[in-house]
């Protein structure tokens, strides 16, 4: 097996289990929202929200580092190297923009409390 085909499929694995979801929402978030009444229904909202955005955020920083390092040795990527570096900034970009939006809910959450 040649060295290249062995990097195209570690990259390939790492890739599809990075965007695979690992841990499903096991609630309705609206109904939650739209339900809470106390202090503490806010309080676990406003912890479920950081959660995901620390969650989300280990992801961004994940890809920060492949960006990293499609950057610095592009050489051995070939001409995907482009498309890598693209998608991963793309990737970053939205999970750095939804970890920002989950920390907005768990903020506004915090002031209904």
């Amino acid at each position: 097996m040649s060295i290249k085909l062995l990097m195209s499929l570690m990259l390939v694995i790492a890739l599809l289990s990075a965007c695979s979801e690992m841990n499903p929402q096991s609630m309705n978030m609206d109904l939650a929202a739209q339900n809470a009444v106390s202090n503490a229904d806010h309080q676990l909202l406003a912890k479920h929200y950081d959660d995901a955005a620390r969650d989300i955020q280990t992801k961004a920083d994940a890809y920060k580092k492949l960006l990293a390092q499609y950057e610095s040795k592009s050489y051995l990527y070939g001409r995907q190297a482009e498309d890598l570096k693209a998608h991963s900034q793309k990737l970053i970009d939205a999970y750095e923009k939804a970890a920002e939006a989950n920390l907005k809910m768990a903020e506004m959450h915090r002031r209904q409390m």
